[in-house]
């Protein structure tokens, strides 16, 4: 429970910080966290508390072993959830600079999950492709998509992926995509989702897990995807019922 001494600190320290990164120019650093600390007066643990809450937001960026700077206004892709397009395809449409960062493309045999999730069918092994979309200035997601074998072959990824393996799925003549279920929730960054992206472990990502499914009701493909909150606002559009 929130005490009622608690509360007031950490709006207060909310909005100090927030002014003090906000009369910061974009690209400077912040002071050290003892000297931010001392001054602001609270702990190093609180501080760094806050500071989460901006970093996600992508007001601020830190570096481990440098410091903490004042980021440039972070580009934003805003999007409805009614239609499934690619985040990549979304961005371009929008006029916004993103690329690919870091990627892996694995063939494998498929985890018990994946097993349970995908229509393998007559395949033995499944694809997985994992990389991070990065904006000018920093990663900002994190997708991995891993589909049977005989949907999109190994040797077409390696030479034809650039972002999206929706767009490459939506382009073959073999497939006919019809719908995907997702789950959307708010996760704390594991070791490997926050190195990849640049943050503190247990900052807090929205997290998409989705099944595409094709015409004829094969699960073609299972993915899961994490986003930084302050680059990304999803939005749905929804019918009032009677």
């Amino acid at each position: 429970m929130t005490s009622a001494r608690t509360a007031p600190l950490s709006a207060r320290l909310h909005d100090d910080l927030g002014r003090l990164i906000a009369s910061t120019p974009p690209g400077e650093r912040l002071p050290s966290e003892p000297e931010l600390a001392r001054r602001l007066s609270v702990s190093r643990a609180t501080l760094r508390e806050a500071m989460r809450t901006f970093e996600t937001e992508g007001l601020i960026h830190r570096r481990q072993g440098v410091g903490t700077f004042v980021a440039q206004t972070p580009q934003v892709i805003e999007t409805g959830l009614e239609v499934l397009q690619s985040i990549h395809t979304l961005a371009r449409r929008m006029g916004l600079t993103v690329r690919m960062g870091i990627y892996q493309i694995d063939q494998r045999p498929p985890t018990p999950r994946e097993t349970e999730k995908l229509d393998l069918r007559a395949s033995k092994e499944v694809i997985q492709v994992s990389w991070v979309m990065e904006t000018e200035d920093r990663p900002v997601a994190y997708l991995v998509d891993t589909l049977p074998a005989d949907v999109i072959s190994a040797q077409r990824l390696q030479r034809d992926f650039n972002g999206s393996v929706l767009d490459l799925m939506v382009q073959s003549d073999e497939l006919i995509l019809t719908t995907s279920h997702t789950s959307i929730n708010a996760v704390a960054a594991d070791p490997e989702i926050a190195k990849a992206l640049g943050i503190q472990r247990r900052d807090v990502l929205l997290y998409f897990e989705a099944l595409l499914y094709t015409g004829e009701g094969r699960a073609v493909d299972y993915s899961y995807s994490y986003y930084l909150p302050g680059y990304f606002h999803f939005h749905v559009v929804r019918r009032v019922g009677k």
